[in-house]
């Protein structure tokens, strides 16, 4: 039952397949185009990859029954996403598609105590595994690729310049709200740099800890405070906000709180920029497999289910810049990286983890590369005025900080 639903989804390319019992086939597209292969080394995972193929891919690599043939994971993935963005269906997964995008506002429900179990499931594994494949910052978001060229330290640095920037942080002593602070790299830099006065909060025990370590061990602790806490519960008003990375784990019923929030707090001639994943196409629903085994409660949504949002708050949008191959780019850098530490990973967590984290890395790049996944900034400021009237400033900040 199984053969003919792939052959089916092959619209260009080849896709070399090896079932459980040990038969080659070769199921070629109408189209010329790139060869992958697939090994199914047991019968669950060809049942499971017929009733419910979404989920049962990545399960499949990660549990060994699954295997690309021949090539790479990545190979093996991009020859999938083609066909798939090429019209290629799976009648299965086509229903369980649209099941996902009718019950995806439960599945994003997240009050503060969902919230804080959810980011606990990602960000508060061992920090040392994303030591391992991440800049030296610790910059867990999309990089900014100016030509594409520069290492993923440099694309990370230029991205927290490109965004202080637009935070239009023209006086010292300003106080930033850094919503979802990470590691605390993008607060470091705001006060080191740029002068700022920094509360960065966070859900996540272990971001904390080392945030807190890394901004005494620079000497800012009397200009950077990191604080375990929801934006739902800060009430301080504030100069600037900055959100990197942290909007797509809000859910879409929240949302018109999320920027009531932050109206709340912002002084009127404040500033703020949210940095997020979204999607060019219109509203959808999350991968399964990301939802349960990466990021449970996340949803990058098109920028259509955003802005209404923003004009209930009272908010101003100022300016929106959509980031189109820089996360693509930055993912690639990741798997490369990733790549070249396997041995070392597995050693210190085990084979799973290591082809978890691979499943992760390559399907997001091609989410980004194939399927009109981009990110998005948005700044916002609290009144009309809060600005100048053009963006000219923003370039000349970029340029005053050197690289």
């Amino acid at each position: 039952m199984l053969l003919p639903v792939l052959a089916r989804m092959i619209r260009l390319g080849t896709l070399h397949l090896r079932m459980p019992d040990g038969g080659l086939h070769h199921l070629r597209g109408p189209q010329p185009g790139p060869e992958a292969g697939l090994d199914i080394r047991t019968r669950r995972a060809a049942r499971r990859l017929l009733l419910n193929p979404n989920l049962a891919l990545g399960e499949g690599y990660m549990e060994d029954e699954v295997a690309p043939l021949d090539c790479d994971l990545h190979d093996l993935l991009d020859l999938l996403v083609l066909n798939m963005m090429e019209g290629g269906t799976h009648p299965v997964a086509r229903v369980m598609d649209a099941w996902r995008v009718a019950k995806r506002r439960l599945d994003q429900w997240n009050p503060a105590s969902r919230a804080r179990r959810n980011v606990a499931h990602h960000y508060d594994l061992d920090g040392r595994l994303y030591e391992m494949f991440l800049d030296a910052d610790r910059q867990y978001s999309c990089a900014y690729f100016r030509t594409g060229q520069e290492t993923l330290d440099q694309a990370q640095a230029a991205k927290k310049r490109h965004i202080a920037a637009k935070l239009r942080l023209d006086r010292p002593g300003l106080h930033v709200l850094d919503i979802g602070c990470g590691w605390g790299g993008m607060a470091i830099t705001l006060a080191r740099e740029h002068g700022a006065r920094v509360t960065g909060i966070t859900l996540s025990e272990e971001q904390l800890g080392v945030a807190r370590r890394r901004a005494e061990e620079a000497g800012l602790s009397d200009r950077v405070r990191f604080e375990l806490m929801d934006y739902r519960a800060w009430r301080e008003p504030v100069d600037r906000i900055v959100s990197v990375g942290m909007f797509e784990h809000v859910g879409l019923d929240h949302y018109r709180r999320f920027f009531r929030s932050l109206r709340e707090v912002l002084k009127p001639d404040g500033v703020g920029l949210v940095h997020a994943i979204g999607r060019s196409g219109g509203p959808g629903a999350t991968n399964p497999w990301l939802a349960k085994y990466i990021f449970p409660g996340g949803y990058s949504p098109a920028l259509s289910e955003v802005l209404p949002a923003v004009e209930a708050s009272g908010l101003w949008v100022t300016d929106i810049e959509i980031l189109r191959l820089h996360y693509a780019e930055t993912l690639r850098h990741w798997r490369v990286r990733f790549a070249a530490r396997r041995a070392e990973i597995a050693a210190r967590y085990d084979e799973r983890l290591c082809r978890m984290f691979e499943f992760y890395l390559s399907g997001c790049e091609l989410a980004f590369r194939r399927m009109g996944h981009m990110v998005w900034q948005m700044q916002i400021a609290g009144s009309i005025g809060a600005l100048p009237l053009t963006r000219d400033y923003m370039g000349q900040e970029e340029r005053r900080v050197p690289a």
